[in-house]
């Protein structure tokens, strides 16, 4: 390939994945997500304390009254996630859309999802009956089981009531001295009416013809399919891989990772987190916290393997010398873009291969580990920023096992870097020669 057939290629790519990664809706997921984070990182706290120290040092009756912190942080995080989810989803996308009431986009769009739920539960009696029982807002039908629900709704209640209020002709404008919010709740008046409208009838097809409501039939049809493919050990590697591989063209990461494959590891460390909290088994071995833990090692291509192959291996050469010292600290808690434009990695073949074979190496292990029993499940969401070895004892509920196989991971990462970077600093050595 030609040096410009190759410019070409970079362009189209970069220009491709620019566009994917700047899709208003994508783009509105993402910053919802990441509005939504540090509840997340809340819950995961709760359920460390409650399930790995509490127990330590309170007895059985002590643990009965203390679990009930847990309890209520878990109902106000994870319990009422789908919730959230769609308020903030119809948020952002009305931010991003420019359009001035996203206050009211955001209670339309919950107000839309509310009337789409399930209008009666099951409940089980004292005496093992079970009945139906209505006018109740099921924890089950607000978290982690809605989130999927949470953002479809966010996206469409949102999309059409922001279509009908940029019709004219049925906005109601009574004009005079009136307070701006009082004037802005009549223009909105009829786009509201007519959204609510439109899904309440919807959901009473749904019910009347079918017998199913929206968040079964989501979950059905679409978040289980789609969470079991993106999220098995070969659609999380592919995904992640994919990428890693665009980061080294100069393209962050995030636009394939954030969009693609983190909101559905998000929704499955979230599982994990309630069934932790709940004393039941950990559902998924594939998570967030285990792609963090494990394909994150300093950063994106675990790239704390490579500075540590610079340090035993590099130390007389002066650039990478130079590179490593300076992005050692950062990488310590997962910050890498110093080491991946300064070494550089982006546009550096040899450097190329292992910033993406490392991560997919580090997530078959650990899942194999995991799978084999030799480590517990992830079960708790910690900071992306917390440090190698830390984050795998967090995240596994303090489970040393969990930090040999990161060390394990890290030992065979440095081995796939090294003789790439060797090839890389020959390859250094020779455009500097050619350049005197």
């Amino acid at each position: 390939m030609t040096e410009k057939n190759k410019r070409s290629f970079v362009d189209k790519l970069s220009e491709a994945s620019m566009k994917f990664g700047s899709q208003i809706h994508l783009k509105s997921l993402r910053d919802a997500f990441a509005i939504m984070l540090p509840l997340f990182i809340i819950a995961g706290i709760a359920v460390l304390i409650n399930a790995v120290i509490l127990p330590k040092i309170l007895n059985e009756a002590q643990m009965a009254v203390a679990s009930h912190w847990a309890i209520s942080v878990a109902n106000a995080t994870l319990s009422i996630s789908g919730l959230l989810i769609c308020g903030i989803v119809a948020y952002t996308l009305s931010m991003n859309k420019g359009f001035e009431h996203a206050i009211t986009a955001v209670m339309i769009a919950i107000a839309s999802l509310i009337v789409m739920m399930p209008q009666t539960i099951d409940v089980t009696g004292a005496n093992g009956e079970v009945v139906q029982a209505g006018g109740i807002l099921s924890y089950g039908n607000l978290g982690t089981n809605s989130m999927f629900g949470g953002i479809i709704m966010g996206l469409l209640a949102t999309e059409l009531f922001i279509r009908l209020s940029n019709i004219k002709a049925i906005k109601i404008n009574i004009g005079g001295n009136v307070p701006p919010a009082v004037n802005n709740s009549f223009n909105n008046l009829i786009p509201v009416i007519l959204t609510l409208l439109i899904f309440s009838i919807l959901s009473f097809v749904l019910f009347y013809f079918f017998q199913v409501d929206l968040i079964t039939l989501i979950a059905t049809m679409i978040q289980e399919p789609l969470r079991k493919v993106n999220t098995s050990l070969l659609g999380t590697i592919l995904i992640y891989s994919l990428g890693n591989l665009i980061f080294t063209f100069g393209i962050h990461q995030a636009v394939i990772y954030s969009t693609i494959l983190e909101p559905l590891l998000l929704v499955n460390i979230n599982e994990n987190m309630d069934a932790a909290r709940a004393g039941l088994e950990i559902p998924h071995i594939m998570n967030l916290s285990l792609v963090q833990c494990y394909g994150l090692i300093g950063g994106s291509g675990s790239t704390i393997c490579l500075l540590i192959a610079v340090f035993l291996f590099f130390r007389k050469n002066k650039q990478y010398r130079q590179i490593g010292e300076l992005s050692f600290l950062p990488g310590l808690f997962n910050i890498n873009e110093p080491i991946i434009f300064g070494l550089p990695i982006v546009f550096n073949l040899p450097m190329m291969i292992p910033f993406v074979v490392v991560p997919a190496m580090g997530i078959l292990v650990s899942y194999l580990a995991t799978l084999v029993g030799f480590m517990n499940k992830a079960s708790v969401l910690v900071p992306w920023t917390t440090p190698p070895l830390l984050n795998a004892y967090l995240a596994t509920g303090a489970d040393f096992r969990a930090v040999l196989v990161q060390l394990v991971v890290i030992a065979l990462g440095v081995l796939i870097y090294l003789p790439f970077l060797k090839i890389s600093a020959k390859t250094l050595e020779k455009q500097a020669e050619l350049e005197k």
